[in-house]
């Protein structure tokens, strides 16, 4: 048998270590600090020789030891051993490279070079966000040990009192976020591994594909077959109205500022659930089965219409009718049940737990599409996966351009591990996004691929990203009315 060698360490009290420490008289051997309530018989301990937790005075090969941030908050198991890692700062980042508003949390640590980054991007309110996390996080969180990352996110969510909301989770996922991909760095593996590894090469992405008729929807989507995609959502304009999710408004104004127009066209219902089985007509005689067609409702219609629109879509085979009602409207999930077996996707205005459960439970939806950082990160995000698992219900994590990099990166990290994926909304990155966060998940044969980068795999170039505020507006991104013909708002 091979003898494995030993060394020494010496445990110190942690008021001498620190005088020690000051006065430069460390040995060259492994040292450890304890609290002063610890047994100080323990004085002389053997460690093997590549114990991961050994510190070892003046070696070469470690950066020297930073000085302890003390915790606002300190757990009751938190020592102040040097070796640990510490949160040193929380700082959040604002940038817009093609239009849209990102906000994202980078966490420093007491470790020189060490970060993470977090997506807290709620793009209707970004600004309350950042107060969020630099008035009310940031000093919960200086000096705790980044590897606590279920307590953090336990303590932050109950640190409000009055709990959850769209504002708070998005804080608190920025970074939930930043922690994961800290500890993957620390780990030197993707966090998909940490979750427990790959069940798939990649995941298989749905794209959008729209128009101001049949023929250029149909024309979308085969140039999205053509690029490798087989799951395309199809959405069409209704003439005259406020349409969501048509990609090229008639006036040619850009995508992106289109829905953030302060006066928007009317919407009525009737017109739309009547063409939208026409759409599907036309789009299956000219693409055949060969592709999986989606359509998003986006909540714009009266519950009981929206019923009659899933029958009447169910003889066309879709993947998934996304969000026929809104999440005010849960009760009608039972109902619509009864009436059809179309495949019911539901979750991207979701935020707590109380929205979701019994609709899982109750096996009334087939896919969970929430936004994970409207939840809190990917910490209740990996949970809802599993709980979702033993319902046989699948994962659609929301994933529109309003998710930055980081954000679609954390997606993918969950995507490649949890067996029940259904599967991953895409949005394309554009090139000044791509500059900004190098690292950007690769788009290839209609699938998202990891770089298999550790942690989260992606950077930050905060020298470009400064060259990218948000842009102005008179609702700064707020979404603005939409109203019916006689003046009464709708659900956006």
């Amino acid at each position: 048998m091979a003898h494995r060698e030993l060394r020494w360490a010496i445990v110190l009290p942690s008021a001498w270590f620190r005088a020690l420490k000051s006065y430069g008289s460390l040995p060259d051997v492994p040292v450890f600090a304890i609290p002063a309530a610890a047994s100080a018989s323990r004085n002389l301990i053997s460690q093997e020789a590549k114990e991961p937790s050994l510190v070892t005075a003046r070696d070469a090969t470690t950066p020297p030891a930073t000085d302890l941030i003390p915790a606002n908050v300190p757990t009751p198991w938190q020592s102040d051993d040097p070796s640990g890692i510490r949160i040193r700062d929380v700082r959040v980042i604002l940038t817009a490279p093609d239009g849209i508003r990102l906000v994202v949390v980078k966490i420093e640590t007491s470790e020189p070079g060490l970060y993470g980054l977090g997506c807290a991007t709620f793009t209707q309110r970004p600004l309350v966000v950042k107060t969020a996390i630099e008035e009310y996080l940031r000093p919960f969180l200086i000096g705790r040990d980044v590897d606590d990352i279920e307590d953090i996110w336990q303590t932050s969510f109950v640190s409000s009192y009055w709990r959850s909301g769209p504002v708070l989770h998005n804080a608190m996922s920025g970074v939930d976020m930043a922690l994961w991909d800290i500890k993957g760095k620390r780990a030197e593996m993707p966090v998909y591994q940490l979750l427990g590894g790959k069940v798939r090469k990649a995941a298989p992405c749905y794209a959008h594909a729209s128009g101001t008729s049949f023929e250029q929807v149909a024309d979308s989507a085969r140039q999205l077959m053509g690029q490798g995609f087989r799951h395309v959502r199809a959405q069409v304009a209704i003439e005259g109205m406020s349409t969501y999710g048509v990609a090229v408004p008639k006036d040619g104004s850009p995508r992106t500022a289109y829905h953030l127009r302060p006066v928007q066209e009317p919407w009525e219902p009737t017109v739309y659930c009547r063409t939208v089985p026409r759409l599907f007509d036309h789009l299956r005689t000219e693409l055949g089965d060969g592709v999986e067609l989606l359509h998003d409702i986006h909540e714009r219609v009266p519950p009981i219409q929206a019923i009659g629109l899933a029958k009447e879509l169910e003889r066309f085979n879709l993947f998934f009718l996304e969000d026929p009602f809104s999440p005010e409207n849960n009760g009608y999930f039972p109902l619509l049940r009864q009436q059809t077996a179309i495949p019911i996707a539901m979750g991207e205005l979701y935020v707590n737990q109380a929205e979701y459960v019994d609709l899982i439970k109750d096996r009334l939806i087939d896919f969970i599409r929430v936004h994970i950082s409207d939840v809190g990160g990917l910490t209740p995000a990996r949970k809802l996966a599993a709980f979702c698992e033993f319902f046989g219900v699948r994962t659609a994590w929301h994933g529109p351009g309003d998710v930055s990099p980081v954000g679609h990166s954390a997606n993918l990290q969950l995507d490649l591990s949890a067996p029940n994926f259904g599967i991953q909304e895409l949005a394309t990155f554009g090139e000044r996004t791509r500059e900004v966060f190098p690292g950007c998940p690769e788009v290839r044969d209609g699938m998202l691929w990891s770089n298999e980068q550790p942690g989260l795999g992606i950077g930050l170039d905060e020298v470009l990203a400064a060259k990218y505020p948000f842009p102005d507006h008179v609702l700064n991104g707020a979404w603005p009315p939409v109203r019916r013909l006689d003046g009464t708002v709708i659900t956006p």
